[in-house]
């Protein structure tokens, strides 16, 4: 009988297996830059944001919150939003990988993480420049879009990639 869940359970083992190695390299990378305010990694993520506002005409500073351990859009004249560690989307990404990884398939697995990582990385770039735009001219929907529509395009194109994983890749030689 434990024949016949052996494929399941050595999905199952790889994804946990994956995620927690992920996981505990992504605290142990934190607790490295805990004195440090926010994470190098966060901060570049608020800087390109900056940049990418600043030529999209929407005037923005940062503020630089050590003791919080966070990062301040300053847009318009106004502090806006405030970026922390949780803003960099490394959890998603984490269990992104760990799906696909679950599911490995050689070398073109490697090649997919790779461009799904670029693809969430720019989604999670023009989530946040869409937050603070939001924030910035219409701040009443700023915690409908904080809360529900940005998260719901960041996991959502999580789940498309996983989709594309599974169909066009991992199970493709079995369907066939």
């Amino acid at each position: 009988m434990l024949k016949d869940f052996k494929p399941v359970l050595g999905i199952l083992l790889r994804f946990i297996i994956v995620y927690l190695v992920l996981l505990l390299a992504y605290q142990f990378y934190l607790n490295s830059e805990k004195d440090h305010g926010l994470d190098s990694f966060s901060r570049m993520i608020g800087n390109q944001v900056s940049y990418l506002q600043n030529k999209g005409g929407y005037e923005t500073a940062l503020y630089d919150d050590v003791k919080n351990e966070q990062v301040w859009f300053y847009v318009k004249g106004q502090y806006v939003t405030r970026m922390v560690e949780g803003c960099n989307a490394v959890s998603v990404i984490i269990l992104f990988m760990s799906f696909v990884f679950a599911f490995y398939k050689g070398a073109k697995t490697f090649v997919f993480v790779g461009v799904g990582l670029v693809l969430l990385y720019i989604m999670n770039l023009l989530r946040i420049v869409g937050l603070n735009i939001v924030m910035s001219d219409y701040p009443e929907y700023g915690k409908m879009f904080h809360d529900f529509i940005f998260p719901a395009i960041i996991y959502g194109s999580v789940v498309v990639l996983w989709l594309i994983w599974i169909k066009f890749f991992a199970l493709k030689n079995e369907n066939s």
